[in-house]
């Protein structure tokens, strides 16, 4: 009877650690959610892409203030980096319905230059499992999440651009939160 047992169990770590391995090994894809530009126009989020390249999703509102830090710090080397590495960001809004008219106003007085969409459901948000903002992705140019990492600290950019260099150099980076 112990030796059934011990078969057992042994035959159930076996089963947890294989799937643990495997679990870790599962490609990342985004989800395929509807939601709108700032302009209006509809975009399925599975289509998001940057032509085989990189590319940065992140995720903010209005009233987050290290957000609104993170995107103006940014902003000022964003153009340098995309001669130098091709990188988009594409900047997810997660105001509700009645704070998302304060999206575009702040966009346009900030002078981002980013390309923004509206979450104004969540679903986007829920299906990332994003729960605090700022929360920065890293697509790769085969359209797998390969890292992520929420809050901001000034500075923090840089590794971000670090991580994008590595990304273009074929090196694989590990995935943080």
């Amino acid at each position: 009877m112990k030796r059934i047992i011990l078969i057992t169990l042994c035959l159930f770590l076996t089963g947890v650690i294989f799937a643990q391995s495997n679990e870790k090994k599962a490609v990342k894809k985004l989800p395929s959610i509807v939601i709108k530009t700032v302009d209006g126009k509809t975009i399925n989020t599975s289509d998001l892409s940057n032509n085989g390249k990189p590319f940065i999703i992140t995720f903010w509102a209005t009233w987050c203030k290290p957000c609104q830090k993170e995107l103006t710090a940014i902003n000022e080397v964003y153009e340098d980096w995309q001669k130098e590495t091709g990188v988009k960001i594409i900047v997810v809004s997660i105001d509700d319905a009645r704070s998302s008219a304060n999206v575009l106003p702040l966009i346009n007085g900030k002078g981002w230059t980013y390309q923004f969409l509206l979450d104004v459901n969540s679903e986007f948000k829920r299906a990332m499992n994003v729960n605090n903002i700022p929360h920065t992705f890293i697509i790769n140019g085969n359209g797998e999440i390969v890292w992520q990492h929420t809050s901001f600290s000034e500075g923090s950019e840089l590794e971000v651009i670090d991580l994008i260099r590595k990304l273009n150099k074929g090196e694989s980076i590990s995935e943080t939160k």
